[in-house]
């Protein structure tokens, strides 16, 4: 009955020749952290050949660069490979210690260490020409007094490279990330955009560019959270079925529009370029 209705008769159901058998290759390990960089790189993160850290923000030998908040010292690094005097600052100080040590065998004309809160900076007025200041604010109790700081030390029209995490992306980790993440020592507060220039411009600087990057990390640290894997060693499938589809879509012939747009609307971080007048 079946057959009669759907037309088909047994004397010419037709059987389809076997196919030969394909082997699938193995899937090819993914490191989020490396696609991460190529997204920084496209972002104009560490552009080695016009000695740009960010664009628009030149690193010379003729610089001394205050890294404040170095953690690992990526930022400095970069400073120390390009001639710059460094002067790397943590409230960490095992984080000074191996930053220092990183970058012992650089071409830097200089690397001096500085342990402490910032709250005073250990150095004479006038003394960088480069501060970089990247993802330390939301961390900081009086962050007026913070920035009074980084302004004192720097001369007149140093550049600053200063950045926090955006407050689209900080309000959804909210709802995801363990509560330790928002409590001091951590994020004790989120920025907004209009507030986090409004905190630079208060501080005596000149704004120069506001710019916006790292939805794919945005993504990523939702994903993070709920994994429950260590930082160390962070493969899962969710992170790496993500990293793998934000480097197949930077991969596109329209990709790069797409990053662009996602990343203006919802950002890891915000980027500010500053001056001292």
């Amino acid at each position: 009955m079946f057959k009669r209705f759907f037309g088909i008769k047994k004397s010419k159901a037709v059987v389809p020749e076997a196919h030969a058998t394909v082997t699938v290759p193995p899937a090819v390990a993914i490191d989020s952290f490396h696609v991460g960089l190529r997204d920084a790189l496209e972002s104009g993160w560490y552009l080695h050949e016009s000695s740009e850290l960010y664009r628009g923000f030149v690193i010379s030998a003729e610089d001394v660069v205050l890294d404040i908040g170095c953690g690992d010292g990526g930022n400095s690094l970069f400073c120390a490979n390009h001639g710059a005097h460094v002067i790397v600052a943590d409230i960490d100080a095992a984080k000074v210690e191996s930053t220092m040590q990183r970058l012992a065998e650089t071409p830097a004309r200089m690397v001096q260490g500085i342990v402490g809160d910032a709250n005073p900076l250990t150095l004479a007025d006038g003394t960088a020409s480069k501060v970089v200041c990247m993802e330390v604010l939301e961390h900081v109790d009086d962050t007026a007094q913070f920035l009074s700081e980084l302004v004192r030390v720097g001369k007149s029209g140093a550049h600053y490279l200063l950045s926090v995490p955006d407050p689209v992306q900080e309000t959804l980790q909210k709802g995801v990330a363990p509560p330790w993440y928002f409590e001091k020592p951590n994020h004790i507060r989120i920025i907004q955009r209009d507030e986090f220039e409004k905190m630079v411009t208060d501080a005596g600087l000149v704004i120069e560019r506001h710019e916006y990057f790292g939805f794919y990390w945005s993504v990523w640290w939702l994903f993070f959270w709920i994994c429950k894997v260590d930082l160390s060693n962070a493969s899962h499938p969710l992170l790496d079925n993500w990293a793998k589809t934000w480097e197949t879509l930077m991969d596109t012939r329209e990709g790069e529009q797409v990053r662009l747009a996602l990343n203006n609307f919802m950002p890891k971080s915000q980027v500010i370029i500053a001056r001292k007048p």
